[in-house]
């Protein structure tokens, strides 16, 4: 062991001023906190980022391929093709749509259900052949069964076609009847029903005109036209018409209800059950209802379990017009089959699964999607291969992202979390770093004797700084091991005890740790450079002190 390095220790550990050894003390506790604090905030900030990939891939592909179009048809040929992209292991199909859950008096709002293969997406009945792209099957609860998910002999939904109205002939001896007047002689059934038709509205503009015609004469003082003054053909019309209005049999007079006019109506219109039966409350038809999968905290807003039946509703208000049809909301039942628990309570609460063939039949779309998502070997390389895709599909009209931008606003907020607090904690070393310039001074000062002693005996410049250098190196070097050691020690209690969290807040219920060995590799680096530069400036002072100064005070 060079001289240097001893000289180094037993001014660390000197005895003839206290509060050397009190500052160096002070000095190496000063490094560890800051060691221990920065280590703790990277280990939860990264368990952070861990936890919310883990979920996030937990229920979502690694790469999506996404139309800009909403007529995805042509999705089996993009999965051929980017199924021979190298790395990509897993293709499958998938749409997604806001969705309305009811159960009973529950009702759950802006439900994203999201139709998967269940073969491709989950393994379901793949028997190995292929990788599911998804890794729903781990979160599901136990006693969920996934088989149930697609009922035997489902097929794509077809593309509704748009029936239009027969278009009427022009008849050149229309005369008085009109161009566009059927002809009920020439014409068949439709053209007769036709011909009602206007008929109908014929009598209806009449009975305006006539309404109208009363109203002026109301309002000139006038008495209106009274029916005898119509000609007896338009009377006799009239009464036959009235007759025919009042069908045989109907009761005539005025009628009292059972009870009396006293009597109370009920509150609600219950029908009784051969009337209006619940397909709910028939278990044989529950169980030939196509399944559905939903998140845990969903499944407790709605008081749904294993093998009840669910309703949902597609989010149209009141009828919408598509392909040249007027349509109603769609509403289809669905027998839950499986619970997961993804553990972030944005995809528990606003997430569920269903076959693909189910959800496509909600929209006259046919035999669409709204995408094709792949799983690859190596999460990390997701954006090369969604790079190499968009360029092998570079037509214009798909767009391809990767599972980080599609989450792009969640992790880059942790990243930025992460250095920031990171960058804020390091202070606490550099304030320990100063404690070790302080340290290193006061004993320059203190040794000013011995330094001029040993340059007088011949001891150079350099051997002087390399005392000093060793003493704050082994400063920072046993503040660095002390700090790393607390930080696991912090990390490990986290671990076993847990730090609750509200999910609604967090999206997670405990506090995540995530302990990697090279983020403490690289605490420990920063620490230990960051005090070797502190003692450059005291360790200068000392080797160029000249042995006449040190004496000079004696």
């Amino acid at each position: 062991m060079s001289y240097p390095i001893e000289v180094a220790l037993r001014y660390l550990g000197s005895k003839k001023r206290a509060f050397i050894s009190v500052g160096t003390t002070f000095a190496i506790l000063g490094v560890a906190l800051g060691v221990a604090a920065l280590a703790t905030v990277m280990s939860v900030t990264g368990g952070f980022q861990a936890e919310f990939r883990e979920k996030v891939l937990g229920v979502n592909a690694h790469v999506l391929v996404i139309k800009y179009s909403t007529d995805f048809r042509e999705y089996r040929s993009i999965m051929e093709q980017v199924s021979k992209v190298p790395g990509v292991i897993g293709v499958a199909p998938f749409s997604i749509n806001p969705m309305m859950l009811t159960h009973g008096d529950a009702t759950a709002t802006g439900v994203l259900v999201k139709g998967v293969d269940p073969a491709r997406s989950l393994g379901v009945g793949a028997d190995g052949a292929s990788t599911p792209v998804l890794d729903l099957p781990r979160h599901i609860l136990p006693g969920g069964d996934l088989a149930g998910l697609r009922r035997p002999g489902s097929k794509p939904a077809e593309r509704a076609v748009p029936s239009l109205p027969d278009v009427p002939l022009l008849d050149r001896d229309a005369g008085a009847r009109g161009a566009l007047e059927p002809d009920t002689d020439t014409r068949g059934a439709g053209a007769q029903d036709a011909g009602a038709e206007l008929d109908l509205i014929k009598a209806y503009e009449a009975r305006i005109l006539e309404d109208e015609r009363a109203a002026a004469a109301r309002d000139a003082g006038a008495a209106p036209p009274s029916p005898a003054s119509e000609p007896d053909g338009a009377s006799d019309a009239a009464a036959e018409e009235a007759e025919v209005a009042i069908a045989e049999g109907a009761p005539r007079g005025a009628i009292e209800p059972q009870g009396g006019y006293g009597s109370v109506l009920p509150d609600d219109d219950e029908l009784p059950p051969e009337v209006d039966p619940d397909p709910c409350a028939d278990k044989e038809q529950i169980a030939k209802m196509p399944g559905i999968v939903i998140g845990a905290a969903l499944a407790k807003n709605l008081s749904l379990d294993l093998g009840q039946c669910v309703t949902v509703t597609s989010p149209t208000i009141g009828f919408s017009f598509a392909n040249g049809a007027i349509k109603p909301p769609v509403a289809k039942r669905f027998r839950v089959i499986a619970i997961f628990e993804a553990g972030f309570e944005q995809y528990d609460t606003k997430l569920a699964y269903a076959d693909l063939y189910e959800t496509q039949a909600f929209y006259d779309q046919g035999d669409t999607v709204t995408g094709v998502e792949m799983k690859v070997e190596d999460i990390d390389s997701a954006s090369g291969i969604a790079r190499e895709i968009s360029k092998l599909l570079g037509s214009g009209l798909y767009y391809t992202m990767d599972w980080e931008e599609l989450n792009h606003g969640l992790f880059t907020a942790l990243r930025i979390q992460q250095i920031g607090m990171s960058a804020v904690l390091a202070l606490i070393i550099v304030v320990a770093a100063f404690t070790v310039i302080a340290t290193l001074i006061m004993v320059v000062l203190d040794k000013k004797k011995e330094i001029a002693v040993l340059k007088a005996m011949g001891a150079t410049d350099g051997a002087i700084l390399r005392i000093f250098l060793y003493q704050g190196g082994i400063i920072g070097v046993a503040g660095t091991t002390l700090g790393l050691l607390l930080g696991v020690a912090v990390c490990k209690g986290l671990l076993v005890y847990g730090f609750p969290l509200d999910p609604k807040v967090y999206f997670i219920s405990r506090l995540p740790v995530q302990a990697r060995p090279q983020e403490f590799v690289i605490t420990g680096c920063i620490a230990i450079l960051i005090c070797l530069a502190a003692t450059i400036v005291p360790s200068l002072y000392a080797a160029r002190l000249r042995p006449a100064e040190g004496f000079r005070a004696q």
